[in-house]
This record gives C-alpha cells, structure tokens and sequence, in this order.
C-alpha cells in the first residue's frame, strides 16, 4: 500500500503536505515530532488504514509542508494548522496520534477543540519532560550539520541519534528527511528558523513559556472528553515513567498506558511491531 500526497491548508496562509492513506471512515490524523515528517508512520498506517481514513500530516516546517517565514512553531499553532486540516478534510471529529512534539500539539488540540477528538494518543510526550531527552535532542540540533555531501552521510548521522533504530528504517527517512540543493549538496527538509527562534530567548522566559505551556496541556488532559492511550518507550529519557503514571492515573478521565520494551523515545521506529500492537488494540478495540 502507497500513500497519497496531498495539500492541505494550515493556518496564516501555509501550504502543508499530508499523507493520505485511505479515504473511508473517522479520521485517524498522525502528528510527527520534531525534526521528523509524515514518513515515521510509514510502517503502522497501512495496518489501520482499512479501518480508519488515515493522514499523516508533515507540520509546518517539516517535510514538504511550508516554511513559516515569521517562525511561529508554538504549540498552539501547530494545533490550529491540525483543525485546519480537519475542516479542509471535512472531517467533524478525528482520532490524533501524535509523537513527542506532535504529541504536544495533540494535547493542546483537545485544549482548543475538544468536541472534535474521537481518540487521542501520546506517543511518548508529556506536558512536563524529562530535562534528559530534551537535553539531549537540542545538543544533537545544536551539533549537527544542517547539510551533506550525500544521504549516506545523513544515515549516519541518524544511526548515531537512533541508536535502537534498525538502519534499513533509518535509510528510507534519510531520503525522505533531506532534499538536494542546486550545488549537489543534501540539506535538511527541517526549518532552520525552528531553532532560531528559540535562540532569542533568555533562560527566564523559555522556562516561564515551559511551565505556563505545562498548565495548558495538564489542563486539557484533565477535561479530555475520550478515550486516550499513552505509550512510553521503556527506554525513553524524554518522557519518565512517573509523568506518565501521573497522565494515566491521576489527571485523564479515560486512560490506558502502554509501556514499549525495546524503546526509546521513538517508540514506532525503535520497535514498529510492538508499538503497532498497542496501536491497533486501542484503535481497534482488540
């Protein structure tokens, strides 16, 4: 099964790209993490897209969706780019998958629109993370180069940031993650402008942002109106296993939680098959 390539419009005017998979059915709308695109669903969508009508949306300077010229990532936009696509798809209620930052939008999509999720899953993402991963994940962005002499030496990049990633995965997003430039060079699909316009930031406010984003994103989840699922990567040092106890047990009315063996913090493609296991039971009903 191939997807097909299809725009949508987001909000300010942007043009993004999304995957459609299949067109019968409640929406099924997967929401990537940062850096990454639409192709990290690659190895699950085709299982749920028989029964779903299945989308995996590249966000705004990712993938092939639009660069925003004015560098608004924030959350809630990216939230509002997902409602548009939802309107433009003409879709009234979708279930959200999302990973790490798209898992962050997600939540902060049922803030915004409640009555339109039909499901929600996070797929290791928590509105407080563990300073580890994040740690980790912006020295990688601030270390790397932003273009290479081929995608080979792009895999190897990746080989080294998904370590528990098996290499054929990482060669096929390689090809998707890089595009070539006029002078034969690879560069990053990847907004540059998504890191600089953090780096204006003093430390006061990006953790006055952080803290006041946690409240938002705590706060939807303690309203969500469905049924949800967390699943954590039992490696993961971006989400801890108390954060995700506490979404579970404590603040979602209707919670199940998953925990991946065998993964980090990209539970899909450190381990595709137990990741579509606890994907396919929740969406399913198995």
């Amino acid at each position: 099964m191939q997807p097909r390539s299809i725009r949508l419009p987001g909000i300010h005017g942007l043009d993004l790209h999304a995957l459609e998979w299949s067109r019968e059915g409640t929406l099924l709308l997967f929401l990537h993490g940062f850096s990454n695109d639409a192709h990290v669903w690659d190895w699950v969508a085709p299982v749920v897209a028989p029964h779903y009508r299945v989308v995996a949306l590249d966000q705004r300077g990712h993938g092939e969706s639009a660069r925003d010229p004015e560098g608004r990532y924030d959350h809630e936009t990216m939230a509002r780019d997902a409602n548009a696509a939802l309107e433009s798809l003409g879709a009234a209620r979708a279930v959200i998958v999302g990973h790490s930052l798209g898992g962050r939008v997600a939540m902060r999509f049922a803030g915004l629109f409640p009555e339109k999720l039909a499901g929600l899953v996070v797929v290791d993402s928590a509105p407080d993370l563990d300073a580890r991963g994040t740690t980790r994940i912006s020295l990688d962005v601030q270390q790397q180069d932003w273009s290479f002499a081929s995608v080979a030496d792009y895999q190897r990049v990746l080989e080294r940031q998904y370590a528990s990633t098996k290499p054929e995965i990482l060669a096929k997003l390689a090809l998707h993650w890089t595009r070539k430039r006029d002078d034969g060079r690879y560069e990053l699909r990847l907004d540059p402008g998504f890191m600089k316009a953090r780096r204006g930031v003093s430390a006061e406010d990006a953790k006055a942002w952080s803290e006041q984003e946690a409240k938002h994103l705590w706060a939807a989840l303690a309203k969500l109106p469905c049924p949800a699922l967390v699943v954590r990567g039992a490696a993961s040092d971006v989400m801890s296993a108390e954060v995700a106890d506490k979404m579970v047990d404590e603040v979602i009315p209707n919670a199940k939680l998953e925990t991946v063996a065998r993964a980090g913090h990209s539970v899909m493609l450190d381990n595709p098959e137990a990741f579509e296991k606890a994907l396919t039971a929740f969406v399913l009903g198995d």
